[in-house]
Order: C-alpha cells, then structure tokens, then sequence
C-alpha cells in the first residue's frame, strides 16, 4: 500500500471512529461499479480493527432482487439496473433497521445469492454496541438509505478507469460505450444525475489512482 493511501486510510478512520454509535456506526462505501468499493472498504476495516475496533462488513450485493425482477423492464435496461437491482425491504429488515438506533442488533449481512438466484441461509449474529458496519455498494446514496448512514463515502472514478477496472474482473467489454456495458453505466448514469450522491456524502475521494486517492470534498462543502 502506497503512503498516500495509506494516510487517505487513516484520516477516514479517525473521522469514522470518533463517530458516535447507537447502538452501531453505519457507514456506506459507495461509488460506481470499478470504482474500488469492496478494496477500499477492506482496507478501511483492517485499518479500524489495527486501532481496536469491531468491524462487521457487508454488501449491498447480498440483498439482490431475482433475476425475474432484475430483468423485467428488458436485460438491457439501464432503468431496470437501477430501479430492480436489489431488495431494499430485505436490505432494511436484515441488516440496517437491526443497527440502527433502537433496534435489536441481531442481523444478517446477506439473503440472496444472484448467481445462484436463490435466497441464502445466512447466520444471525449479534452485534456489539460500539461496532462499525462497513456496508459497499453502489446506488447507497438513493433517497430511501440517505438517512441510515452515520458517515457516508463516495468513490468518485470516471467510467474511462471504472468499466476497464470491472473487465478485468468479470472479462466484460473494457469499452464504456459497448453495447453489453449499456444497462450499467447508463443506469449508473441515472444515479448520479438524480440522487447525486457527491452532493450528500460525507466525504468524497477521487479513487481513480489507487496508489494516490484525494479527497475531493468532505460535508458542508459545496459540492456540484
């Protein structure tokens, strides 16, 4: 790890564990698919967990919708992948209504598995008071989960370094315009104009160079 993410790591661990937590911190990793979620996320808990903190680690990519939900507005839909991708209900009820303040603290971090397309037999654990959830995924910043996050992050990564890095991953077209890339980057295209996440996070990190992300702004900035 590079020192410049390194010390990117750190400052946005100090800010998230002085965060108050009741019972639970919740905290968001979004960005664009390539955008470096899950590594950042990783990275973040290992760096919280070396300063003596409980992590539980999640992703939004546990609570999918079937496939007979996903697609039914076409395969190609790009208002399909944003509207029918995942399960917010379940998303709620298993993971974030659980940690929120008054709730039970008995969670799940997954209930469906869309490789598979079949529900998923998670444990239920308990957590501790004083836990920090990391949850990454994309569309978190929507209107219906703004109000779960105590501290929200926003990998901001152009679909030029995005798409390519997610090609790498799942041997897709590294072309952003290709037509088989269509329903994602057109859908998140549809996020970013209508919920505007940069404007709502609590801190936004420009991740297209791993070895040196930035922060771009942090809340009460005025972000465009």
């Amino acid at each position: 790890m590079g020192s410049a993410r390194a010390e990117l790591l750190r400052k946005v661990a100090e800010a998230v564990a002085v965060m108050p937590a009741d019972p639970v911190t919740r905290v968001a990793v979004d960005g664009v698919d390539g955008a470096g979620k899950t590594w950042f996320a990783n990275e973040l808990g290992g760096v919280l967990e070396s300063m003596g903190r409980s992590v539980i680690r999640a992703s939004v990519d546990g609570f999918h919708n079937p496939k007979a939900i996903r697609y039914r507005r076409g395969r190609n839909s790009p208002e399909g992948f944003f509207y029918d991708s995942y399960d917010y209900a379940q998303l709620e009820a298993a993971l974030l209504a659980p940690l929120s303040p008054g709730g039970n603290r008995q969670y799940r971090v997954a209930v469906f598995d869309h490789v598979t397309d079949c529900p998923v037999d998670a444990p239920v654990r308990v957590a501790a008071p004083g836990d920090i959830l990391l949850l990454d995924g994309i569309f978190l910043d929507r209107p219906e989960l703004r109000g779960r996050w105590d501290y929200s992050i926003f990998l901001e990564v152009a679909f030029a370094v995005s798409v390519p890095r997610g090609a790498q991953r799942d041997g897709s077209s590294p072309d952003p315009g290709a037509p088989g890339n269509r329903r994602y980057v057109e859908g998140q295209k549809l996020y970013l104009a209508t919920c505007k996440p940069r404007r709502f996070a609590s801190i936004v990190i420009d991740h297209g160079d791993l070895n040196a992300p930035r922060v771009v702004a942090t809340r009460g900035d005025r972000v465009p």
